[in-house]
């Protein structure tokens, strides 16, 4: 049996031989587009929670209502709480419009008699306890792996983990002693791409996380660069204040990333490069080429070379000309495919 099949049998998410679902690249998205992807994704996702309702029904997994005070978290949080949360706002709207039309997964508590452990549908039972309603469930008898990676899939199923809220939950699931296996199977992904994410929630001060929040819009490379910055602790009060007066504007997870990225970010611009001289055959001294960060000059002394700055840009066209027909191909041109 191959993994994936391994991993349907456990929860009955999809049928076995389903295709797994591609990994969709992170992107902005505004306007017009960003509302008609939303509804395009809501559509799919409601899909989804249907065929995995009648599979999990077929399987004699029956939908109770279960007051929310009964229902606990899972040991291994996935998320990262986010004070301004559109999403569940929205949620929570729609429900008290319409009820609640997909049911949560829940465990009985293996602890606790009488009380549950949630696999996923987090939103669904915070909008339940906003709305002071029960909240449908089903009630489905899972080890603790099988917990972590129902947890998982669904989420990756529904492509609403940040990256840096898969890093923390990967780091979770390790150092609460899962194997590796099990990890990549709950996040439907390889151990290169594993080892990066624990690398990067090994790096970054999880208090700052928790303050920032998901930040969806900050990738992997985003946040590398953020914990560099933030492991010398000397911008530490500083990144603390404007967090506190974010918190009191309410603004959104990624407008708290950006403001702590300005932080830790100014006073390091780049610094030029020792120039590079450029001499005339005769052998004076009558430029020099000068580099800082992406970006380079060319500084003539008028004094030896009067009117050659002026003489050069009037060929600058037949100059990059004969760059482009040298190189083939324009710079940049890699990066448009």
């Amino acid at each position: 049996m191959s993994r994936k099949d391994a991993i349907n049998s456990l929860f009955l998410s999809k049928p076995t031989g389903a295709p797994s679902p591609a990994k969709s690249a992170e992107r902005v998205r505004t306007g017009a587009i960003a509302a008609m992807g939303s509804s395009l994704q809501e559509m799919s996702d409601s899909v989804k929670a249907a065929e995995r309702l009648q599979q999990q029904l077929a399987a004699g997994d029956a939908v109770i209502s279960i007051e929310p005070g009964l229902i606990e978290g899972s040991k291994i949080a996935d998320r990262i709480p986010a004070e301004v949360d559109r999403d569940l706002e929205s949620l929570v709207a729609s429900i008290a419009e319409n009820g609640q039309q997909v049911p949560i997964l829940v465990r009985p508590h293996p602890e606790k008699a009488g009380r549950y452990q949630i696999a996923y549908g987090r939103r669904r039972l915070r909008a339940a306890i906003e709305l002071g309603l029960p909240v449908k469930a089903i009630v489905k008898a899972m080890s603790d792996q099988e917990l972590v990676i129902a947890q998982g899939r669904e989420n990756l199923d529904r492509a609403d983990l940040s990256f840096i809220e898969k890093a923390f939950f990967a780091k979770h699931l390790e150092d609460a002693g899962y194997a590796r296996p099990v990890i990549i199977a709950a996040l439907s992904t390889d151990k290169a791409d594993l080892s990066r994410y624990i690398a990067v929630a090994r790096r970054v001060p999880e208090a700052v996380v928790q303050r920032i929040g998901p930040a969806p819009k900050a990738g992997r490379a985003r946040w590398l660069a953020l914990a560099e910055k933030l492991e010398n602790g000397r911008h530490a009060a500083e990144v603390d204040g404007v967090l506190d007066q974010l918190s009191a504007k309410g603004a959104d997870s990624d407008a708290r990333f950006q403001a702590v990225w300005k932080i830790v970010d100014k006073g390091h611009k780049p610094r030029a490069s020792r120039p590079g001289e450029w001499s005339t055959p005769d052998g004076r001294k009558a430029g020099q080429v000068e580099k800082r960060g992406t970006k380079t000059a060319l500084v003539f002394n008028d004094k030896i070379v009067p009117d050659f700055a002026a003489f050069i840009t009037a060929r600058l066209d037949l100059l990059y000309k004969e760059f482009v027909d040298g190189n083939g191909t324009e710079e940049g041109d890699a990066d448009q495919s």
